[in-house]
């Protein structure tokens, strides 16, 4: 029976881990069919048609990252990055509709193949037709685009998950690449370099397996195993870059001014603040997908509703409810001061239930002070003030203070520029042994505070500064 019991288990952890591989394995060979679209080509065609499509050459786009694929055993001279950067780019530029490409790439086969046009025109038909118009001269650019492939970094994030137990296990891992695309645009007539685009794109590849290894009986050893690999193609991952560098050249030629969509000003505009908004994303969001928040305001309230635990000589705990609010002083983007009020319900052993109030002072660190999301941590000094006026009563009786440490730990998350949310833990330890009403024990009362709350940033008014505009050059060479 344990031997069917086996056979079971193996078969459905093949049926439902197998799923990928069996989905995913070429069974025949496939045709060829059509270049796969980027993410960006849809971008590309989505474009509005241009006034007036824009001359361009190209030269060389090519790779200048110098890099060899990896190998596990030996060596390779096979290149990591495609050397065919050229023809994407006069591809992606094609697509477009706002460019028209000129053949520079192998200018010397062009040239070598209007000298045998022009040869045969004066050998054969000069004779017979005098009037035969002469070869037309080569087009020539008004803008020419340079740049290329300038990185291709491997394994900047590797990672993966997995459990085994009583040999039956699977596993999951990733990594990522990055490459990086640089594109300029330079005037033919002076030289000048009018625009340049950075534009990097991630690569992924992921691996899945899943095993079995168990003596099903004696001398009887069973072993099944099942995996899917997937490596994004870096063909892909180029073009996918390459033609988002096109379009957004093509944007910030539009909000300089350089060329314009066939449908006008309200075209231009609604181009122009679509990529703005993207743009401001790109720019706060970091390499890891870290999104990037400076905070311009000094000044913040805070409340925060929460519950607290003394942690004193009776053996039982339990929960009370804690309010607290203060006012927080940035004095610079990492460090500031915070002054907190805050009402206690200190609840312990069967029947204690007293209500206290504290006042502190702490300085607080912003460990990722440009992240949205930034854990902090803080410590300070304050008193405990006591509600109690019970004349039997060891503990602080109404208006009675007692001095205070504490310190701790949160999370901030920017919702805006004005709110944050906060969740943070905080450990607090008198000087008196008296705050349960009970003396026991040589360590001194002691109570953690748990808290949710917001955050609102404000700036006091400032006196209104009248600046006179100065005369700005038109950058845009007509």
């Amino acid at each position: 029976m344990k031997f069917y019991k086996v056979i079971t288990a193996v078969f459905l952890i093949t049926a439902l881990n197998s799923c990928g591989t069996y989905f995913n394995q070429p069974f025949d060979q496939t045709p060829a069919r059509l270049g796969e679209y980027s993410k960006s080509t849809q971008n590309l065609l989505n474009l509005p048609p241009a006034q007036a499509p824009v001359e361009v050459a190209v030269y060389n786009f090519s790779d200048q990252t110098g890099q060899y694929k990896a190998v596990e055993n030996g060596s390779t001279f096979s290149t990591a990055v495609t050397q065919g950067s050229t023809a994407i780019l006069l591809k992606a530029l094609e697509d477009s509709g706002w460019f028209i490409p000129i053949e520079r790439e192998n200018l010397s086969n062009l040239s070598t193949e209007r000298n045998i046009i022009r040869n045969t025109k004066q050998e054969y038909i000069k004779n017979l037709n005098p009037n035969e118009p002469p070869l037309p001269p080569l087009k020539y650019a008004g803008i020419l685009l340079e740049g290329g492939i300038v990185s291709y970094d491997t394994n900047i994030i590797t990672g993966g998950v997995g459990a085994r137990y009583f040999g039956l296990g699977g596993s999951a891992k990733y990594r990522q690449d990055r490459i990086t695309v640089y594109l300029r645009m330079v005037s033919t007539s002076n030289g000048e370099i009018l625009k340049t685009v950075y534009v990097s794109k991630t690569i992924l590849s992921q691996a899945l397996d899943a095993s079995l290894f168990r003596f099903v009986k004696f001398q009887r050893l069973l072993e099944t195993e099942m995996g899917i690999t997937r490596n994004e193609p870096v063909q892909l991952a180029v073009k996918d870059a390459v033609e988002k560098a096109v379009h957004d050249l093509i944007i910030e030629g539009i909000a300089d001014g350089y060329w314009s969509a066939k449908g006008g000003n309200a075209v231009n505009e609604e181009l122009v603040t679509a990529y703005n908004a993207d743009k401001e994303v790109a720019e706060s969001t970091g390499l890891y997908n870290r999104i990037f928040f400076k905070q311009q305001y000094t000044n913040a309230l805070n409340f925060s509703l929460g519950t607290t635990m003394l942690d004193a000589d009776y053996s039982a705990k339990r929960f009370g409810a804690m309010i607290k609010a203060g006012y927080t002083k940035a004095l610079s983007q990492s460090f500031s001061l915070n002054f907190n009020a805050a009402y206690l319900n200190f609840k312990t052993g069967d029947t204690y239930d007293q209500n206290f109030a504290s006042v502190d002072l702490n300085a607080e660190f912003k460990l990722l002070k440009n992240d949205k999301l930034s854990p902090y941590l803080f410590a300070g000094g304050g008193v405990l003030l006591g509600f109690s006026e019970n004349e039997e009563s060891l503990g602080l009786d109404a208006g009675q203070t007692d001095a205070k440490v504490q310190y701790g730990a949160g999370l901030e998350y920017a919702l805006s520029s004005k709110i944050g949310l906060k969740l943070w833990a905080e450990h607090n330890v008198t000087f008196t042994d008296k705050v349960d009403n009970l003396i026991n024990g040589k360590r001194d009362d002691h109570y953690l505070n748990l808290g949710v709350g917001l955050k609102y940033y404000f700036d006091f008014a400032k006196k209104a500064t009248i600046q006179t505009p100065t005369d700005a050059t038109n950058p845009v060479n007509n």
